[in-house]
């Protein structure tokens, strides 16, 4: 009997443990989406910095979904190896002195197709160098490897290039990528990449790249200095609050937003799939908090701030937040995603939802939350149908 009773009470303080642990463990944030607009399956960039065109036609398959075209998986290969070679000529007339990488930027994809076509995913995988998905460990050390030694030698010579290196560099990408094809055939018809490109319900002339700086004039257009933008494309610069309600607008109308952006900021988790802007100044503390707050050492403070364990009062981003954090290497060309819905957490902040190209993984398969204060520090541009401007601000950019 005493061994039983002894039994019954350490059973009742598991119990209880357990339900206090259950009482007081982190709540977390809990999304609430309040509009999700349809696309198409989350791929997976894998090894390769090519968010930039994951995320472009992932946006631009949604745009065929909305003017009412069926769902297709674009190669995303098909421009990056065009991007390749436009790089390269450009890297190799300007002797070396240009950023010669593997990421890009929203308008190499809108400019690779108006230039080349595009293809469907099964026509061009662009994957010959023995994995299923990509990975470009070794390809983009090879390439730029074999560039350098194009200029070193020539200007060590000083000799004019020859004729080869081209040739030489075009059968670099043929061996990784695959021999670009001429035509191919997509359920059942024959195309070209230009009359697949032509035969889609989208027009690459309705999109448009918006940001807002205060370096430059407001409804002006200006090359926006981010290392990845080789192209040295144009930019429309709005006031923020103006970018903020064009994305807005945008959504509401049934519009998703190819959005580039920076993800090193430690307001961002990789594993809990939320971007905030934490408010370091905390107010309105009182009492006991206030006093357990101050005697906290700032590392202490930081983990505070970004555990993500619960809602947490955010920063209200100004114009000027924004362009210091800009000017400063705060706010880098990191990451391409697209913002297709919007959400609240459980305390009613408002919340855009993102789909990622980092495949389908918890905690949300592969679609991210970030926070209104985020996307209004941390954008570095958008590409939106210009369609989707409201149409004063259209206006003030002189689109029609």
């Amino acid at each position: 009997m005493k061994n039983l009773l002894l039994s019954a009470l350490a059973l009742c303080s598991v119990l209880a443990g357990a339900a206090q642990t259950e009482k007081t463990a982190p709540e977390g944030y809990r999304f609430t989406d309040t509009k999700t607009i349809r696309t198409t399956p989350v791929k997976n960039q894998n090894r390769s910095g090519t968010c930039w065109c994951f995320s472009t036609l992932s946006f631009l398959e949604n745009e065929i979904l909305r003017a009412g075209g069926p769902e297709m998986h674009l190669s995303e290969m098909w421009i990056v190896r065009h991007s390749f070679m436009d790089k390269a000529e450009k890297y190799v007339r300007l002797h070396g002195h240009l950023n010669f990488a593997e990421g890009g930027a929203s308008h190499d994809v809108i400019e690779g197709i108006k230039a080349y076509g595009i293809v469907p995913f099964e026509a061009y995988p662009g994957l010959s160098y023995g994995t299923d998905k990509p990975d470009f460990h070794e390809l983009s050390a090879v390439l730029r490897g074999y560039l350098d030694a194009v200029i070193a030698s020539n200007e060590k010579s000083g000799k004019t290039l020859s004729t080869a290196w081209r040739r030489g560099f075009d059968a670099i990408l043929d061996q990784y990528f695959g021999v670009l094809p001429e035509t191919f055939t997509y359920e059942g018809k024959e195309y070209t990449p230009a009359s697949f490109a032509a035969s889609l319900p989208i027009d690459m002339a309705d999109y448009i790249d918006i940001t807002s700086f205060t370096h430059h004039p407001f409804y002006t257009q200006f090359i926006l200095e981010i290392p990845d933008n080789w192209m040295w494309a144009t930019v429309y610069n709005v006031p923020l609050d103006e970018m903020m309600e064009i994305v807005d607008s945008a959504l509401a109308e049934g519009y998703t937003i190819a959005w580039g952006t920076d993800v090193s900021d430690k307001g961002f988790s990789r594993t809990k799939a939320i971007g905030v802007i934490p408010e370091e100044n905390i107010e309105n503390l009182s009492g006991t908090e206030a006093e357990k707050w101050g005697k906290l050492t700032a590392q202490e403070k930081e983990a505070a701030l970004y555990s993500f364990d619960k809602p947490i009062k955010e920063r209200t981003v100004t114009q000027q937040m924004r362009q210091e954090a800009f000017d400063n290497w705060d706010t880098t060309d990191d990451h391409g995603m697209v913002i297709m819905g919007t959400a609240t957490d459980q305390e009613g902040n408002a919340f855009y939802k993102v789909q990622n190209s980092w495949d389908v993984r918890p905690p949300y398969d592969g679609f991210y939350y970030f926070s209104r204060p985020f996307a209004a520090l941390k954008t570095t541009s958008i590409t939106v149908n210009k369609n989707a401007l409201p149409k004063a601000i259209a206006k003030k950019l002189g689109l029609k």
